[in-house]
């Protein structure tokens, strides 16, 4: 992991992004709005990103971006997508290209000012952190890294939110930089003196959090693939796109 988790100085709230909001949102009822914008707000920036990388300058990018999700709102694009058809991230941006070769010139009414409310997201934030990304990635590769990176900010998310829940908020926040420390090279020591306890304990406190950490993000994959689909596989195609230097 790195500055670009949800660990940065940048406060963010991912909200849960598992299929069954997906399907949720299918459904012609009161929820299916709060769902999907559920799943635009989640994953807007993988999908700003793309465009972006793709030579759109800022201001084009996001009145691109708010478009996609307005026409994804309005036109109920999700009616396309089942579980059975593949993954999330997939349907996400072969969407966001279709938009984009087919619709985006004919869109001028749903760009800034069009008289509808695009689905919010701080640009500000996501210039600061575009800049910060790879600028070697070619525009498929940038979506894919972005899409693990908020695939580890969820994972984070919901870990933090167990801690705090479990009254343990002060000891998540000494442990989560072991997150991001290869297994050899963390300092049990000087874990157990900012937890409080002995050295054994940190040990053992630390290989939890990993493991908790590990079971969320492989859950939080497995929700946006098809039925029956190899997470291992998903997994190692993730893995790829976050060790792209």
């Amino acid at each position: 992991m790195d500055s670009h988790s949800a660990s940065s100085e940048a406060p963010r709230v991912f909200p849960p992004t598992r299929w069954s909001v997906v399907l949720a949102a299918r459904q012609p009822t009161p929820e299916s709005a709060v769902a999907l914008e559920a799943i635009c707000q989640a994953y807007w920036y993988p999908l700003y990103a793309y465009v972006r990388r793709c030579g759109h300058a800022p201001h084009d990018a996001q009145d691109l971006t708010q478009a996609f999700f307005c026409r994804f709102l309005e036109k109920r694009l999700l009616d396309a997508a089942a579980r059975e058809k593949g993954k999330l991230r997939s349907f996400l941006i072969t969407s966001l290209k279709n938009f984009m070769h087919n619709e985006w010139r004919r869109a001028a009414t749903l760009r800034r000012g069009g008289g509808q409310t695009p689905v919010p997201f701080d640009t500000a934030f996501a210039e600061s952190r575009f800049a910060t990304d790879n600028q070697a990635l070619g525009p498929d590769e940038t979506y894919d890294q972005q899409w693990a990176f908020t695939l580890l900010d969820l994972t984070l998310q919901r870990l933090r939110a167990e801690f705090v829940a479990a009254g343990q908020a002060d000891e998540f926040a000494a442990l989560k930089e072991c997150l991001m420390v290869a297994r050899g090279g963390i300092d049990y020591a000087a874990m157990a003196g900012k937890l409080g306890v002995n050295a054994g304990a940190a040990r053992v406190a630390v290989h939890r959090l990993r493991k908790r950490f590990r079971e969320i993000y492989r859950e939080e994959i497995s929700q946006t693939l098809a039925v029956g689909a190899d997470v291992a596989t998903e997994l190692r195609h993730l893995a790829a796109a976050l060790a792209r230097p």
